[in-house]
């Protein structure tokens, strides 16, 4: 349950039959919001994690309402504050079986009174909100959702929790340890890993349409036969990042 300013072109590649996308740059929120001085103790991470690309991939704009998932110790929280001004809001949330991820980085980041944050660990497992979301954002938890024998089970009720928060249009950005093609579920307790067509047919499986991936994160040296904490390749290992929407 771990977490990822280049202002550069963003590269992407769409899902068969939906055309092929032109690069996109970072709007002005998002670059106004990465280069905020308040934040400056992230600022050394933003290109590893390719900020700006990603959050040009996911669409996130002003006035949006944001539910990032498991938010680790609030980075990208901290960026979406920024991103949806005062007319949006961010609920940074874990799930009550996550508590004890929450126990320090929860407390910092209500400590920092950001008023359109909402920071909490929720009463359930399955994600909620009181409104309805524009943008639902996961981050190297997904492969997390199966495991200690929940298996797909638990995928299909996550999904289908996101797609009931989610507005008419909305977004789901799932990002993830990418696992060997034909890998499936295989290595998500072991390595931390997922086989990014399992995520795609699962999501899809839930409603969704596969709109297309980011391959700003991707990284061709992995072979994807070490587990994500393995000095040799943490830090850098192959990333995916699908965008789906809310028909």
């Amino acid at each position: 349950m771990k977490l990822i300013w280049t202002g550069a072109a963003l590269a992407m590649t769409i899902a068969p039959g939906t055309g092929v996308a032109d690069a996109q740059k970072a709007s002005p929120a998002i670059t106004k919001a990465l280069a905020d001085p308040a934040r400056g103790d992230q600022h050394g991470d933003d290109a590893r994690r390719k900020a700006a690309e990603v959050l040009a991939f996911s669409g996130v704009k002003p006035g949006n309402v944001v539910v990032d998932y498991l938010p680790g110790a609030g980075y990208w929280t901290r960026i979406f504050t920024g991103i949806v001004g005062p007319k949006g809001h961010v609920y940074a949330v874990w799930p009550a079986a996550g508590a004890k991820y929450a126990e320090t980085s929860l407390p910092a980041l209500q400590a920092r009174s950001l008023a359109n944050v909402t920071a909490e660990v929720q009463p359930t497992n399955l994600p909620t909100s009181p409104r309805p979301v524009d943008v639902f954002w996961t981050a190297q938890n997904y492969h997390d959702i199966p495991n200690k024998g929940a298996g797909e089970p638990a995928l299909r009720a996550f999904d289908g929790a996101v797609f009931r928060m989610l507005k008419r249009g909305g977004t789901y950005i799932v990002i993830d340890h990418a696992d060997a093609p034909g890998s499936g579920m295989s290595g998500t307790e072991v390595r931390h890993r997922i086989d990014p067509a399992a995520v795609k047919a699962q999501v899809q499986a839930a409603g969704f349409k596969f709109v297309g991936e980011s391959t700003v994160l991707r990284n061709p040296a992995d072979d994807h036969s070490k587990g994500v904490f393995d000095p040799a390749i943490r830090g850098q290992t192959d990333q995916f990042a699908y965008k789906f929407r809310k028909p």
